[in-house]
């Protein structure tokens, strides 16, 4: 299983500012409640996930708002590793190897992708399907289709 850090990273920033947000309180308001000196530009930029967080550091913050370390990264593990509804998983390695011409927009765009990002695996939610389907001239069922088609292909090598 790879990881795909950039993602990660941003899951665990979404799932630390929820979890501030559901105790309605201010970065100031968290920063108050740690024992460590954070400047709230560093808490933002761990909710933003611009930053990596230490174990130590994420185990302050999770105590500091009364959650399990391991109940907020088995929350983050499943939004990573698991394929959430309306999203498709997508390996963008197998999209570059792939030979049909309709998908030349989709295979050009995951050549740029793989360039920046750490795994070749993402996830799409059905609007980018709906878009990079109207690129590539075919409907999204129809692109929908194809990419399973890939994924089979790839899971049986």
């Amino acid at each position: 299983m790879l990881i795909d850090a950039d993602a990660y990273q941003r899951v665990l920033g979404e799932e630390l500012r929820k979890l501030r947000k559901r105790r309605g309180w201010t970065r100031k308001e968290l920063n108050e409640r740690l024992q460590s000196d954070i400047s709230l530009q560093t808490l933002a930029t761990y909710e933003l996930g611009t930053r990596q967080c230490s174990v130590v550091r994420l185990v302050e913050l999770c105590l500091a708002m009364d959650e399990q370390p391991q109940d907020l990264l088995a929350r983050v593990h499943r939004r990573v590793f698991t394929d959430e509804p309306g999203r498709i998983r997508l390996n963008l390695t197998r999209v570059v190897a792939d030979d049909q011409p309709e998908l030349l927009p989709l295979r050009r765009w995951a050549e740029d992708r793989l360039g920046q990002a750490s795994s070749p695996e993402v996830q799409l939610d059905l609007s980018a399907l709906d878009r990079m389907a109207e690129l590539c001239g075919i409907d999204t069922a129809d692109l929908l289709a194809r990419l399973e088609k890939l994924a089979s292909i790839g899971a049986s090598t």
